[in-house]
C-alpha cells in the first residue's frame, strides 16, 4: 500500500516537468508511505515517476519503488497489492523468469513485459499502477474491477498527470483548481463526490476496471477490461439452485479471505457485531492464522442500546480466539480529531468518521494491515434497497412513467403540504422517479433530491452540474449490460456508487491517514464470479445466513440472529452538543448541515 504519481511531458512543446512538483506532490503523500520513497527519470527528463512506501511485503530495500525492469527497462510505480502473485511468479519463474525481490511488484513488471495489457487478465488484488513501457516511450495505467485502489490524473494539453490522491496532485501546484459542478451537485445528490468527476474540472478518476494509455499523441480514452454488469449477466445465463449458495459461498470466502492474509506483517481486523466481519474472523482462523488481534469501537453514548457493537463483539472474539482491543472514542476526541479529518479527506464525503476512529485505532496497536467486512452487503443483498426498490417500482412505478405527471404532483404536493414537502422531500417524489430503477435508487441513497438543489447551490449551479452528471443516465449506463436478475442490477447500483464512491473511497483516505492498509475480502472479483450464478435467488436472509456458516465454526447464535444495524458513530449526537443544536432536531437535518460544513471545508 503506497502513494504513487508522476508527470509526463507528452507533447514535444511541452517544458520538462519540474522536480520541485513531482517531489511536492509525492510528499503529500507521506502518511500513505511513511516507510520509504523514490523518484525516477527517463531520458530526457520528459516523465517522472514518483511513490512512497507503505511495506508490507518483501520488506528490504530490494523492493523499493519506482522499480526499474531488467532486461526491458520498463519502470513501475504501484500501490496496492496482487494476492495471487506467488503463482504467477511460479509460472513466470517457469519460463525462465528470474527474480532479484519477494515482492508482488516485480511479478507486474514481468507480466506486463510478457503480456502488455493483457497482464490485468491474471490479476487478482486491489491496484493502481502506472508503469512507463521503454520501448514504445509511453505510460500505461490500469485500476481494479472494482475500484478499490484510487488513481486520478489531469490533461492540461501538454502533459500529463497522475497520482493516489487528488489533494497531492492539488499540491503540486500545476493543476487548475476551476470547480468541477458535477461533482458539487453530485456530493449533494449522494454524499460524495462521483466517478469519475472530482471537485476539480481537471481532475478525473481513472474508471474503475479500466486502463489507459499515454504517449506522445496524448492519453488515450480510458478503456474498459472489466464490468460487474457484465459478470453478473454471464452468470445469470447458468443459475443455480438455491441449495447450492452455502456450499459456493464456503468455499469461495475462504478462498478470498486466504488470499487476502498474504503478508510479511500482522494482518489485524476490524470487529463489529455484524455477521461480515465476524465471518472473517472465523474463516482467518480457518486459514491457519494462530494470533487474530481484532479492534471494535465502542461508545459511551451507545452503551445498554442495540446500537452497541462491543459486548456482541466481545462474545464473537472469545468464540474464535481472538485477542480483542475495545477502543472508546468520546465526543471531545471527536472534535479535536475533526481538522485532521477534514485535512485527510481527499474528497467530501457524509461518511468515514467511523473508519477514521478504527483505522486509529488499529494503528495505535501497532497494525499496518487490517482486513474489513466491507462489502457484505453488496454482495448478499444485505441493504434495504434490496427489497425497496422493487417494491416501489410496483407499487408507484405504473403511475410514474406518465409524461410529467409526477412532477406536476410533485409541485402540487410542496404548494398543498409545504412542511411535508421540507420534512420529508422524497415522499413527494416517489411519482416523479419511481418509474425506473436508476430513479429509485436516486430516492434511496439521495441525500437531496434534485429539486433541493438551486437552494442549495443556486440555480446556475445546479443547472450546469446536472448536465454535465446526468445522473440517472449515469446509473442506467452501470447497468449495460443487463445482470439479468433484479438482485443482480441492484448488487450493480450499490457496489458501482455507494460502495466505490463512498465506502472504498473512504477506507482508503482514512486508513491511509493513518498508514494503515485497509483488505476488503469480500470485494474481491473472484468470490463475485463465483457467486454470480446465485444472484436470482439470493436474498439477505440467505446470503448472511450462508455467510454466517461458511467459517468451520459458525458463528454463534446471537451474532447470527441480530437485527441488521450499521457500523455508527454517535456523530449525529456530537455536533449537536458541539454546535449548541436543540437534541430535539432529527437527523435528518444534522445529516443537511454536516454535509454543508464537509464541502465548505473541501473548496
Amino acid at each position: 500500500m503506497c502513494g504513487i504519481n508522476g508527470i509526463y511531458a507528452y507533447h514535444r512543446a511541452a517544458s520538462a516537468p519540474n522536480a520541485r512538483e513531482l517531489l511536492a506532490t509525492r510528499e503529500h503523500m507521506v502518511a500513505r508511505g511513511p516507510d520509504g520513497c523514490g523518484e525516477w527519470w527517463s531520458r530526457g527528463r520528459r516523465c517522472g515517476l514518483a511513490h512512497r512506501r507503505l511495506s508490507i511485503l518483501d520488506l528490504s530495500d530490494r523492493a523499493l519503488q519506482p522499480m526499474v525492469a531488467g532486461e526491458a527497462g520498463h519502470v513501475v510505480v504501484f500501490n496496492g497489492e496482487i494476492y495471487n502473485y506467488p503463482e504467477l511468479r511460479a509460472t513466470l519463474e517457469a519460463d525462465g523468469v528470474r527474480f532479484e525481490t519477494s515482492s508482488d511488484t516485480e511479478v507486474l513488471l514481468q507480466l506486463y513485459a510478457r503480456h502488455g495489457r493483457a497482464m490485468l487478465e491474471h490479476l487478482r488484488g486491489m491496484y493502481a499502477f502506472a508503469i512507463w513501457d521503454e520501448r514504445r516511450r509511453g505510460l500505461f495505467l490500469a485500476r481494479d474491477p472494482y475500484g478499490i485502489k484510487p488513481l486520478y490524473t489531469a490533461d492540461d494539453g501538454w502533459s500529463f498527470r497522475f497520482a493516489s490522491q487528488v489533494k497531492a496532485l492539488v499540491a503540486g501546484q500545476a493543476v487548475s483548481s476551476e470547480p468541477e459542478p458535477a461533482a458539487i451537485v453530485g456530493f449533494y445528490l449522494f454524499g460524495h463526490v462521483p466517478e469519475p468527476f472530482t471537485l476539480y474540472r481537471q481532475i478525473r478518476a481513472l474508471p474503475a476496471g479500466h486502463w489507459q494509455w499515454v504517449d506522445e499523441a496524448g492519453p488515450g480514452e480510458p478503456q474498459p477490461f472489466a464490468r460487474l454488469s457484465e459478470v453478473l449477466a454471464h452468470g445469470a445465463l447458468s443459475p443455480q439452485s438455491p441449495e447450492a449458495l452455502p456450499t459456493a459461498l464456503r468455499m469461495a470466502a475462504r478462498a478470498s479471505v486466504g488470499a487476502h492474509l498474504l503478508a510479511d506483517v500482522e494482518v489485524g481486523l476490524f470487529l463489529s457485531s455484524g455477521i461480515d466481519s465476524g465471518a472473517l474472523l472465523g474463516l482467518m482462523r480457518d486459514a491457519g492464522q494462530d494470533r487474530i488481534r481484532a479492534v471494535t469501537l465502542e461508545f459511551g453514548e451507545f452503551a445498554g442500546s442495540a446500537e452497541d457493537e462491543a459486548p456482541l463483539a466481545r462474545e464473537v472474539a472469545r468464540h474464535y480466539g481472538a485477542q480483542h482491543i475495545v477502543r472508546r472514542v468520546g465526543a471531545e476526541e471527536f472534535r479535536e480529531d475533526l481538522p485532521r479529518i477534514f485535512a485527510a479527506m481527499d474528497q467530501p464525503s457524509i461518511d468515514g468518521i467511523n473508519t477514521w476512529f478504527v483505522a486509529k485505532a488499529a494503528r495505535e496497536a501497532g497494525l499496518k494491515v487490517a482486513l474489513s467486512g466491507l462489502g457484505g452487503d453488496e454482495l448478499l443483498a444485505g441493504y434495504p434497497s434490496f427489497s425497496d426498490l422493487p417494491h416501489w417500482r410496483r407499487r408507484f412505478g405504473a403511475v410514474a412513467q406518465i409524461p410529467f405527471l409526477g412532477c406536476a404532483l410533485r409541485v402540487l404536493g410542496s404548494r398543498v403540504f409545504p412542511a411535508r414537502a421540507r420534512s420529508q422531500p422524497k415522499a413527494l417524489a416517489m411519482l416523479e422517479y419511481a418509474s425506473s430503477l436508476p430513479g429509485a435508487y436516486l430516492l434511496r441513497r439521495g441525500l437531496f433530491m434534485p429539486h433541493e438543489l438551486p437552494a442549495l447551490v443556486g440555480e446556475e449551479m445546479t443547472r450546469a452540474g446536472l448536465r454535465r452528471l446526468r445522473p440517472l443516465q449515469r446509473l442506467a449506463g452501470q447497468l449495460d449490460p443487463d445482470p439479468l436478475t433484479m438482485t443482480g442490477r441492484i448488487c450493480v447500483l450499490e457496489s458501482s456508487n455507494y460502495m466505490r464512491n463512498q465506502l472504498l473511497r473512504d477506507a482508503d483516505w482514512a486508513g491511509m491517514a493513518h498508514s494503515l492498509e485497509i483488505r476488503v475480502p469480500l470485494v474481491d472479483w473472484q468470490l463475485v464470479r463465483a457467486l454470480a450464478p446465485h444472484m436470482a435467488h439470493l436474498t439477505a436472509q440467505s446470503g448472511k445466513q450462508a455467510l454466517a456458516r461458511a467459517p468451520m465454526n459458525g458463528l454463534p447464535e446471537a451474532a447470527r440472529l441480530r437485527p441488521k444495524s450499521g457500523f455508527g458513530v454517535p456523530s449525529a449526537a456530537w455536533m449537536m452538543a458541539g454546535d449548541g443544536v436543540s437534541a430535539a432536531m432529527n437527523k435528518g437535518l444534522v445529516s443537511r448541515q454536516w454535509s454543508r460544513h464537509v464541502l465548505r471545508q473541501a473548496l
